[in-house]
């Protein structure tokens, strides 16, 4: 049952963020602002949640009275070492966003004064477990940046209207509120800017969609896991659907992904601090996951969830060193240099926990081409480890219109079949994208979990039939299309046009017939 309350709640909200970006989006163009507005809606958490951290101490000590945002910059320090090593980061009261707004229109140095506070909240962190969740955080929120005005005094203009539009939005208290509004302001932003962006937009945002797919497939007979991984993990929201669905409690050990895009990475640890995710609970690398990754002491992770880059290129066999990499080498070749998917798959596969499932978004390329692709493909086939294929529908993603398909890995399974799904059709259209509905997601999840075979939706093939047909995993090869074409009665028709045929003659006599008089009067 919908709760009204929330989705009236969500709808203000919604509205609140069209109007700041509408209002602010004029000086900056709509992807590159997304960095302003999450970046300043992010500063407002972290001060109104170390602000009501304190405050709730104070109060329960029977200092009812007490408010940090109130307290001298003096006093506030002599705390600083305490709170770093509980929150992760420390913020004088001087600095929170309450009193830096309520400053900002008479401040004539507020880009100065923001670009202050945010150094003093990552270097707070040095030196502190947190310090690599917090580092170069704000790298992409340039006070300074001529997008914002030629000018100092129209920068400052613009950061006084985003500290305003951003203060006035309905987020409620950090620690009281019916909707996960912060976290629900990232998602909503996220998705509003990617789809203006295009290609460029689906590189950062995994539809929300998509994501419950992905996630639901993956925790298919669980109630909890250890550890959620993302190789690719964009700006976070394929980590944060498993939280969402499973509760956070339910993911013992943490969120791990790695992003080669350091805006995309930044993103991401933001999107974590947004939706409660504490510093000591995710860890987040910058680098390329295929030639260094980051987590070889956390794996096996028991989820894994990804929508890699599609086809890119990576060093493949130009490193010599790579077809020895124990993620690579088991199959005996390397993804080719021009198409990096299957090594994705490969590095998915490896740190796959024995008990976990992988499920990867993979462009459809990858299911049927010949050569290294097709040797990798046997090898996963050969060794029971493809679970599951799905065939998504077209245009699901922002920028790209690719049919793209699931892949859904485990290593313990019950049997050495595969299971092919045709879900090309299970979708609606929203404007210019197609979107999957909660009973197009639940109809793929049940026939996924109870393998079942429905006609012209779904085969489990055998081992033995995927390797007559060359390791080829096109789920067209599999799952016959339903022809839709409308079915035609010969006999019916037959008569029909004999009918037609005797009328013509009929006809023909009778003009005969009239011509025959004309001519003779």
């Amino acid at each position: 049952m919908i709760d009204t309350k929330k989705e009236q709640e969500r709808d203000e909200l919604h509205r609140a963020i069209w109007a700041i970006a509408d209002e602010l989006r004029g000086a900056v163009d709509g992807w590159d602002f997304k960095n302003y507005v999450l970046g300043t809606m992010f500063y407002r958490y972290i001060s109104e949640k170390l602000r009501s951290y304190i405050n709730s101490g104070e109060h329960e000590a029977g200092n009812i009275d007490f408010d940090y945002a109130q307290m001298s910059d003096a006093d506030a320090a002599e705390a600083k070492e305490g709170l770093v090593e509980e929150q992760g980061f420390f913020m004088l009261p001087s600095e929170l966003f309450g009193n830096v707004r309520a400053r900002a229109a008479s401040d004539e140095n507020l880009n100065e004064t923001m670009e202050s506070v945010f150094r003093h909240i990552e270097e707070s962190a040095k030196g502190s477990e947190a310090e690599s969740d917090f580092a170069g955080l704000f790298d992409d929120f340039d006070v300074n940046s001529n997008k914002l005005g030629a000018t100092v005094i129209r920068r400052n203009e613009k950061l006084v209207k985003l500290l305003d539009g951003v203060g006035d939005m309905a987020l409620g208290d950090v620690k009281d509120h019916s909707i996960d509004a912060f976290g629900d302001a990232y998602e909503y932003l996220m998705s509003m800017y990617a789809s203006s962006a295009g290609k460029s937009g689906g590189e950062f945002y995994t539809p929300a969609d998509v994501s419950e797919l992905l996630t639901r497939l993956g925790i298919v007979g669980k109630t909890e896991i250890n550890k959620v991984y993302d190789p690719a993990c964009g700006s976070g929201s394929l980590l944060l659907k498993a939280e969402k669905i499973l509760g956070k409690e339910a993911i013992r050990n943490g969120f791990y992904g790695q992003e080669i895009n350091i805006t995309t990475y930044n993103l991401c640890r933001i999107n974590m601090f947004l939706h409660d995710i504490g510093f000591d609970k995710f860890n987040v690398a910058c680098e390329d996951t295929l030639t260094a990754p980051q987590h070889w002491d956390d794996e096996p992770f028991e989820l894994i969830v990804s929508n890699p880059p599609y086809s890119i290129k990576w060093a493949g066999d130009e490193n010599p060193l790579l077809i020895n990499d124990p993620r690579f080498a088991p199959a005996g070749v390397l993804a080719p240099k021009s198409k990096a998917d299957l090594a994705f798959i490969m590095h998915s596969l490896s740190w796959l926990a024995s008990n976990g499932t992988a499920a990867i978004v993979c462009f459809p390329g990858i299911m049927y081409r010949g050569g290294a692709e097709q040797k990798i493909r046997k090898y996963l086939v050969d060794n029971n480890y493809v679970d599951c294929i799905i065939q998504l529908p077209s245009n699901l993603f922002f920028g790209t219109s690719i049919a793209t398909c699931i892949m859904v890995m485990k290593k313990n399974k019950n049997d050495n079949k595969t299971l092919f799904i045709d879900a090309s059709n299970e979708c609606i259209k929203v404007t210019n994208n197609n979107k999957l509905t909660p009973g197009n997601i639940e109809r793929i999840v049940h026939t996924f979990a109870s393998r079942e075979e429905v006609r012209h939706f779904s085969h489990l093939a055998s081992f033995e039939e995927v390797a007559a047909n060359e390791y080829n995993l096109s789920v067209s090869t599999y799952v016959e299309a339903e022809d839709t074409r409308e079915k035609v009665n010969i006999v019916k028709l037959n008569a029909e046009i004999e009918a037609i045929v005797a009328r013509e003659q009929v006809l023909r006599a009778e003009i005969a017939k009239i011509i025959a008089e004309i001519e003779v009067c």
